[in-house]
């Protein structure tokens, strides 16, 4: 029996399974549940009614009996417990909500989902309270019904599935890369091309583990493809439009400083320190009341596009840039006209 160790890529996993040759007929749903370490029979005959678990290329029902050499492909939505969630009464931006999705507008700050050091106060604690009647939130599964995830200090739009068969079918447009995802980022320098993509994989830091780095060669790291365009030059830094077509961890961060173009106060990447601009003492506290203004990096999850697990139907939801992004974004323009 080989099996190829999965990949995790937002919050959902990928096995790949090659069948023994004097494996004996057995249902798939029990073949797996002995296969995956804590992965229930329910949760893995769900995925197959959503079309997530595949033999040879071609999707089966949970009672699909394996035959030897068979290749089995499968996406599961669920990460390992770890530990048990709190329900909070924390108060949500809900831009929309139905028997299947609900999508919210993450305020910067909060952290998506429970682990190391942020056991509450998440998003995650917040839906488990506002769902808490729903069976999915009851489940004890550390995070339920994400598939993707932002930064704490990134603020914008999620999807959160409300049950099994909307969960599986959203992790599967994630990680098929049919969504579409867009940012908006304040970034330092100017740009000569007016759009551009940056390619480069993205694995985690060999010198600072808290860091993610780019591997522009070799097998290191996962492939990771950014897309972006300017959409106002500010002098000294530059407002883009950032379209991902991977969605790696801290994707838009890592490849814009890989480029040169940290992200406006980004402390991990560079971004904090004055990267471009002039020496006099006046820039420098202009740029400090800017940093006070927005105490956190300038990257925003605009809008999202996906198809609804239910209906089929194309869902599309937008936000406007948060207060402080704004403010900082006026700063720079009365900045720029200063300098004209």
């Amino acid at each position: 029996m080989q099996e190829e160790p999965y990949e995790q890529s937002e919050l959902f996993e990928h096995h790949r399974i090659l069948v023994d040759r004097g494996q004996a007929m057995l249902r798939i749903d029990k073949f797996l549940g002995n296969r995956l370490e804590d992965v229930s029979r329910n949760k893995l005959q769900q995925a197959a009614k959503a079309g997530n678990i595949l033999v040879n290329g071609t999707t089966v029902k949970p009672n699909y009996k394996v035959k030897p050499a068979d290749v089995i492909s499968i996406v599961l939505p669920y990460p390992h417990h770890e530990f048990e969630l709190i329900p909070e009464e924390i108060p949500l931006k809900i831009l929309y909500e139905d028997e299947s999705i609900v999508v919210v507008n993450k305020e910067a700050g909060m952290v998506v989902h429970p682990g190391h050091g942020n056991y509450t106060g998440t998003l995650v604690n917040a839906l488990a309270w506002h769902l808490k009647e729903i069976p999915l939130f009851k489940s004890g599964e550390m995070r339920p019904g994400l598939v993707h995830r932002i930064d704490k200090d990134t603020s914008g739009i999620l999807v959160i599935a409300k049950n099994e068969i909307a969960l599986n079918r959203l992790a599967r447009q994630f990680f098929d890369r049919t969504t579409q995802r867009t940012y908006i980022a304040l970034v330092w320098g100017h740009f000569d091309n007016e759009a551009g993509t940056i390619e480069g994989n993205i694995g985690r830091c060999i010198k600072d583990r808290m860091k993610m780095q780019v591997f522009p060669e070799g097998n290191q790291g996962k492939s990771a493809i950014t897309h972006y365009r300017v959409i106002e030059n500010l002098g000294y830094v530059t407002l883009l439009e950032c379209r991902l077509e991977t969605g790696r961890t801290h994707q838009i961060r890592v490849h814009m400083e890989y480029t040169g173009h940290p992200v406006f106060n980004d402390e991990r990447y560079g971004g904090d320190k004055i990267v471009r601009g002039t020496t006099f003492s006046k820039y420098r506290q202009f740029v400090k009341n800017c940093f006070t203004i927005m105490p956190r990096h300038a990257l925003h999850a605009k809008s999202l596009v996906f198809v609804h697990p239910e209906t089929g139907n194309s869902m599309s939801f937008d936000s406007e840039l948060p207060d402080d992004f704004q403010q900082v974004l006026e700063k720079w323009r009365g900045y720029r006209k200063s300098e004209q």
